[in-house]
């Protein structure tokens, strides 16, 4: 194959992926001048969860130690970061969107799952219609989420299935992101919608309340919210270093995991934040902790995969579930276990 015909190659591939909405690639690309060419070169999302670890990593010095040259660029949103890892940009996301990586395989990324990350579902059902109590109250109801096979869509059609209510007797809204989707509830704008654990502690103060069923760490438990993935390319050409950063971050979810974490852990929300909000800190340690959030021991099953996968197609999302070992590589995390 010409240099010409594998650069028109890939072109139609990030072309025909950002059509798909899975990559928004351009000038907010990463520059690349940030990146470590002698490194691993990390690209993640900049919500407050991945931010504070990343805060915590940098206190504890676990990539130090494991003797990694990281650098960790973070950007808006999942489209950017597939975007950076297709083109070649960065190297791997060690905390992203775990659904969203499969079809882009589909379509002819050149991507693996290596790894687990935050695995449960950080989110909540709330409403503020009294009358709303459990999941199949939501028949004839609006409930706020992203758009169609979006991560909040994803998970609320997952629980209104395991409770037998067929989803298109739902009037789903495009609000957009987890704090829209509170603020839409809050207000009344819609009667119910999925958000993150943060905002349990807000609920009497906005006069909403979580589902009895709506606790979807608890009621979809094969769920995998966050992975980690990196580009065939740079497993190839940089495995040890990718081994060495997992196992950096096996250190951290294990750290993260335990009851001497507190203060470290407010301190790097803090950090992450810009905000000294201890209460929230601790509430959302405590959840980290009592769900054991994070993949402690980095290895996602094959029954993980294929749940998210077979609900990908379900919604249209996918096209056929894929093999296993086409869409994961778990040999780089049972490295990574025994170097620590």
């Amino acid at each position: 194959m010409t240099l010409q015909n594998k650069m028109t190659r890939r072109h139609a591939l990030l072309k025909g992926l950002s059509a798909s909405g899975l990559v928004l690639f351009g000038p907010a690309g990463i520059a690349q001048s940030a990146l470590a060419a002698d490194g691993v070169n990390i690209v993640n999302t900049s919500g407050t969860s991945g931010m504070t670890l990343q805060a915590l990593m940098r206190q504890k010095g676990y990539m130090t130690k494991m003797g990694v040259n990281a650098n960790i660029v973070n950007v808006a949103d999942a489209s950017r970061l597939m975007g950076s890892l297709i083109s070649g940009e960065s190297d791997l996301s060690t905390s992203a969107g775990f659904a969203q990586v499969l079809p882009a395989i589909e379509k002819g990324g050149k991507l693996k799952i290596i790894a687990g990350a935050q695995i449960v579902p950080v989110h909540a059902v709330y409403s503020k219609k009294p009358e709303i109590k459990s999941v199949k109250d939501l028949v004839g109801r609006t409930v706020g989420t992203g758009a169609p096979g979006s991560l909040l869509h994803t998970l609320m059609v997952a629980v209104l299935r395991k409770y037998g209510v067929d989803e298109t007797k739902v009037n789903f809204v495009n609000v957009g992101s987890n704090l829209d989707v509170f603020r839409a509830v809050a207000a009344g704008a819609v009667d119910a919608g999925p958000s993150e654990v943060d905002f349990d502690y807000k609920q009497a103060e906005y006069g909403v309340h979580s589902l009895v069923d709506g606790e979807l760490w608890k009621e979809l438990p094969n769920f995998t919210f966050q992975a980690a993935y990196a580009s065939d390319k740079a497993i190839e050409t940089k495995r040890d270093a990718i081994v060495k950063t997992l196992a950096a971050f096996a250190l951290l979810y294990r750290f993260a995991d335990s009851p001497d974490s507190l203060d470290d852990f407010a301190k790097a929300r803090a950090e992450a934040t810009g905000k000294d909000e201890r209460s929230e800190a601790e509430t959302q340690w405590r959840f980290n902790r009592d769900n054991h959030s994070y993949s402690r021991d980095l290895i996602l099953s094959d029954e993980r995969i294929n749940y998210m996968q077979e609900l990908n197609k379900s919604l249209g999302v996918q096209k056929q579930i894929l093999p296993i070992s086409q869409v994961a590589d778990m040999s780089l995390a049972r490295d990574a276990l025994k170097l620590i």
